[in-house]
C-alpha cells in the first residue's frame, strides 16, 4: 500500500509513502523459507523456492505498509483507547515489554502464514481446480477428456483475464498498479544506463520481461500444457489431485522461462515474452513523480546504482547529475 519492495541479492527494502507525505524505508535480510541448501539453487527447484519466498515476503511487506494507514482510518474511540494504553505500557519492565513484543511478533507471523495459505488455496480453487470442474460439465454433452481439457484451458485464461480486468477497476488497485509501473521504470532506467533521477525514471518503459504479471500468465500457459498429461488418467478425482500436485512443477518451469527471458535478447524468447508484456499494460499504470521518488528510495536502500553504471557502462555521474539525484 503506497509503497514498493525491491530485492537485491540477500537484502530487500520496502519504501512507503506515509499519509503525511514522508517516505519511510526499511531494509531486511532476505532469508529463504526453504533454507539455503544448494538443492534449492537447481533449475525448477529454485523456481519453487522463489515462488514461496515471494508470497511470504510480499505478504510481510503488505502488512508492514498497511500499518501506516490503519491508524489514519482508526475510529476516534479506538484511538483514545490506544492512547490510554500507552501510560500503562510505560510502567512495564523491560522484560515484560520484550515478552509482549515477542508475542506480537509470533501473532503477526502466524497471521502472515495464514494469509499466504488462504491465498494459495483460493488461487488453486479459482485458477486451477475450478476451471477443470466447470469444463467437466461438457461431459454431459458427450465431450471427451481431450475436449474437456481444451475447454479447461479456455475457461482458465478467461477467468484469469477477467480477474485482472476487474481488479484493475478498483481505485486502490489502480494506485498499486501505478507503483508497479514506477518499480518497472526504476529498474529499466538503471538497466539502460541512465542515472536514477525522477525525470529519467518517468521517461523509462513501464514494461519488463521479469515481471510477476508475465510469470502468472506463464503459469497459466504451462499448466495448460502440463495438464494434457492427465487426459490418460481414467479417474476424475485423480486428475484433480494430479493438477494440484503439479503446481510446484508448473511454477518451476514458468520461473525458468522468466529467468531466461530476463537475460536473453533471442528473437524467439522476445516473441514468446510479448503476451506477458502486453498484459503488463493492464497491471501497470503511469506513475507520478512522488511514486518515482518512493521507487528510487527503495532501490538505493539495497543497490548501488552508481557503481553499476560505472561498471557496466563506464559512466561517471557528473556533479550536476549528482545534484539532481
Amino acid at each position: 500500500m503506497e509503497g514498493i519492495m525491491m530485492r537485491h541479492k540477500d537484502k530487500y527494502s520496502i519504501a512507503v509513502r506515509k499519509p503525511d507525505g514522508e517516505i519511510v524505508c526499511k531494509v531486511e535480510d532476505y532469508k529463504s523459507v526453504l533454507g539455503n541448501s544448494p538443492i534449492w539453487k537447481k533449475p525448477i527447484l529454485r523456481g519453487i523456492s522463489s515462488f514461496l519466498d515471494s508470497l511470504i515476503v510480499g505478504t510481510k511487506c503488505l502488512m508492514y505498509s498497511a500499518e501506516f494507514f490503519e491508524e489514519e482510518e482508526e475510529p476516534e474511540k479506538e484511538k483514545k483507547s490506544r492512547r490510554e494504553k500507552k501510560p500503562r505500557e510505560q510502567e512495564m519492565t523491560e522484560e515484560q515489554k520484550e515478552k509482549q513484543a515477542q508475542k506480537q511478533e509470533r501473532q503477526e507471523k502466524w497471521l502472515m502464514y495464514g494469509t499466504v495459505a488462504f491465498s494459495l488455496v483460493l488461487a488453486v480453487a479459482l485458477f486451477m481446480v475450478g476451471p477443470y470442474l466447470l469444463a467437466s460439465l461438457a461431459r454431459k454433452l458427450g465431450a471427451s477428456e481431450v475436449i474437456v481439457t481444451l475447454l479447461e484451458a479456455v475457461v482458465k485464461v478467461a477467468v484469469f483475464l477477467a480477474y485482472m480486468l476487474l481488479i484493475s477497476k478498483m481505485e486502490d488497485i489502480q494506485r498499486t498498479f501505478m507503483y508497479h509501473g514506477a518499480e518497472h521504470k526504476c529498474i529499466n532506467c538503471v538497466e539502460h544506463g541512465m542515472p536514477l533521477t525522477v525525470e529519467n525514471v518517468l521517461k523509462s518503459s513501464r514494461q519488463h520481461k521479469r515481471c510477476g504479471t508475465s510469470f502468472l500468465l506463464l503459469v497459466m500457459v504451462v499448466s495448460i500444457l502440463v495438464h494434457f498429461v492427465f487426459v490418460l488418467v481414467p479417474v476424475m478425482w485423480l486428475r484433480v489431485v494430479g493438477r494440484i500436485l503439479m503446481i510446484p512443477l508448473v511454477a518451476g518451469l514458468a520461473y525458468e522461462f522468466i529467468r531466461l527471458a530476463g537475460n536473453s535478447d533471442n528473437r524467439l524468447v522476445c516473441l514468446l515474452s510479448k503476451p506477458g508484456l502486453a498484459l503488463q499494460k493492464l497491471t501497470t499504470r503511469e506513475p507520478d513523480g512522488s511514486m518515482a521518488e518512493v521507487a528510487i528510495t527503495a532501490v538505493e536502500a539495497v543497490f548501488d546504482w552508481r557503481a553499476y553504471l560505472k561498471e557496466e557502462f563506464g559512466q561517471e555521474i557528473s556533479p550536476q547529475e549528482e545534484k539532481a539525484v
